[in-house]
């Protein structure tokens, strides 16, 4: 499948983060396959709707509301691969286009390893603008990623 980064060439950044978390991959795995946790880890995510009932598939998706300096912003989603407990690909429309890689690695003694790896751009003209500044206000995509990891990895730790 085509990378985000060859569609859009030097307009799209890439960020990789990784924990180690003291549970085994298949808690790691509820908690950060359920797109309703998404407001717990970013405070700009004021809303996840439309996830489907039955859990997430291949070629199903959601829609996030996002809110930045003081405007709203939609970005759809769709997930393109998914393997429990393991691995996901989720492609991000809307004034963020973005492939979301997330991996869970088993690492014996009841620990995993998390990580996600991130290709976007902005786009959506003024609230694309406001959301990428708003990212560098933060300190950066990789910082952003990294806070949201550690949430994620503080959930399922029991934190």
């Amino acid at each position: 499948m085509e990378r985000l980064g060859q569609r859009y060439g030097d307009a799209v950044t890439r960020v990789k983060v990784s924990v180690e978390v003291d549970a085994p991959a298949e808690d790691v795995w509820k908690v950060v396959a359920d797109p309703r946790n998404l407001p717990r880890w970013d405070r700009h995510i004021v809303a996840v709707e439309d996830v489907p009932s039955d859990g997430l598939k291949k070629g199903s998706g959601y829609e996030t509301v996002l809110r930045f300096m003081g405007m709203k912003g939609r970005v759809r989603t769709e997930v393109l691969e998914l393997d429990p407990p393991r691995s996901s690909r989720i492609r991000l429309k809307g004034f963020i286009d973005a492939i979301v890689e997330t991996t869970v690695t088993p690492l014996g003694n009841s620990r995993s390893r998390l990580e996600h790896e991130v290709d976007y751009r902005f786009g959506g003209g003024a609230v694309g603008a406001l959301a990428a500044q708003a990212v560098r206000l933060t300190g950066g995509p990789h910082i952003a990623l990294r806070k949201g990891t550690l949430a994620q990895k503080k959930q399922v730790e029991g934190g």
